[in-house]
């Protein structure tokens, strides 16, 4: 009952996605890196041919109307999900917020890794992905631009709930370049801010002790003088 809940509120995300994606608005606050136009055209292939199965179809049933209509449905709404799924990746971008990138792929996937877990960032394109233990790749037309390295792990949890530790982070951008250079800019500026909360600050100097008395003469005496 759970994987029939988590599957049906991805679709409902991805109909939402449509809407969103027809608004020309985007989810999330925070500095934006688009990821779909590795995917883009593959998408766009993938529809036209469902597209064209839709028409023809309709063409050899056009004889049985019952099952004509029953087909012409799944046609439709396989159409609107191969299309959500690019919809679903233009609104959901990865995000930069002030203490943490949010990873994501469409609906699927929104990983938060906080910026003072980063140890290492750097601009890395692969095409060849195996399955590691606390390794999370996330391609985007079978290709990955950006690594992550991780000073602990962060819990990635999957379309059904199952729960992954991952140390690092493979995933791709469109501008991965400036990606990098963001997040290297920061971890710097949050050096800097975190060296400058350690520095001890510099004691007030001690005061100046008090002067000596006078010394007494060596002749006189130190006992109190009689009246007399």
């Amino acid at each position: 009952m759970r994987a029939a809940y988590a599957v049906l509120r991805h679709e409902m995300r991805l109909l939402a996605s449509l809407v969103l994606w027809a608004a020309r608005r985007t989810s999330g606050a925070g500095v934006r890196f688009g990821y779909a136009r590795g995917q883009g055209a593959m998408t766009a292939g993938l529809a036209f041919v469902c597209v064209v199965e839709t028409i023809g179809m309709s063409v050899l049933l056009r004889g049985w109307p019952a099952v004509h209509l029953v087909v012409l449905v799944l046609d439709v709404y396989t159409v609107l999900f191969v299309v959500g799924l690019h919809a679903a990746a233009v609104v959901h971008p990865h995000l930069l917020t002030p203490d943490a990138l949010h990873v994501r792929n469409g609906v699927r996937l929104d990983l938060r890794v906080p910026l003072d877990a980063i140890t290492a960032v750097r601009r890395e394109t692969r095409y060849r992905h195996e399955k590691t233990a606390g390794e999370l790749d996330v391609p985007i037309g079978s290709q990955t631009s950006v690594t992550l390295e991780l000073a602990e792990p962060v819990a990635h949890f999957g379309l059904l709930g199952g729960r992954q530790e991952v140390r690092v982070v493979r995933f791709h951008a469109d501008d991965a370049t400036g990606l990098v250079r963001q997040l290297t800019t920061r971890q710097a500026t949050a050096r800097q801010l975190t060296r400058a909360r350690t520095v001890p600050s510099s004691s007030p100097g001690r005061p100046p002790s008090a002067a000596p008395a006078a010394a007494r003469p060596a002749g006189e005496d130190r006992r109190p003088r009689s009246g007399l």
